[in-house]
């Protein structure tokens, strides 16, 4: 019987990555006031690992993501852009 048990807690924690997809989400990006800034800000998102797409909108200040779960996340898309010199949070009642 523990042997079922180990072997199905295997392989649930296998199968645990092909539970994980495309995921989109907001990020309302600071400091965006020219039109060479969402070009950095793109650059700076694209460049992480997982990202299948990255939209900026400068007028409204934000960041349309969307990007691979399972490679990446939203800690690391908002590091991203304020390392590129953009801080970024997610917005209103996305999850992490």
């Amino acid at each position: 019987m523990k042997t079922l048990i180990a072997v199905a807690v295997a392989l649930l924690m296998l199968a645990n990555p092909a539970w994980a997809g495309p995921r989109t989400i907001t990020l309302t990006v600071s400091n965006m006031i020219c039109a060479t800034c969402p070009i950095v800000v793109k650059r700076a998102l694209t460049k992480v690992e997982g990202v299948s797409k990255a939209v900026i909108h400068v007028d409204k200040k934000q960041a349309l993501v969307t990007f691979d779960d399972a490679k990446t996340s939203a800690a690391a898309l908002i590091k991203a852009t304020t390392n590129a010199g953009f801080p970024s949070a997610i917005k209103g009642n996305e999850k992490k």
